[in-house]
């Protein structure tokens, strides 16, 4: 099923602020930061995915490298 949905995009000085004009915000700091967790956990799971698809049929090694942020 595919669904259709309206993107807004608000120019912040450099900077784009984007929300679906269907979806409901968030509306304390709380939300907005929990918010803001899953959306860094979607795009990490969601690269990782399309990563492993690239390696299908390789020869690669895989590690864990620790950063410091």
């Amino acid at each position: 099923m595919e669904s259709t949905f309206t993107a807004i995009f608000e120019k912040a000085d450099d900077w784009y602020i984007g929300y679906v004009e269907e979806l409901p915000g968030a509306n304390t700091l709380e939300e907005t930061r929990e918010n803001l967790r899953e959306a860094i956990e979607l795009i990490l799971v969601s690269n990782r995915e399309l990563a492993e698809m690239g390696l299908t049929g390789k020869e690669f090694v895989r590690e864990e490298i620790k950063v410091a942020v």
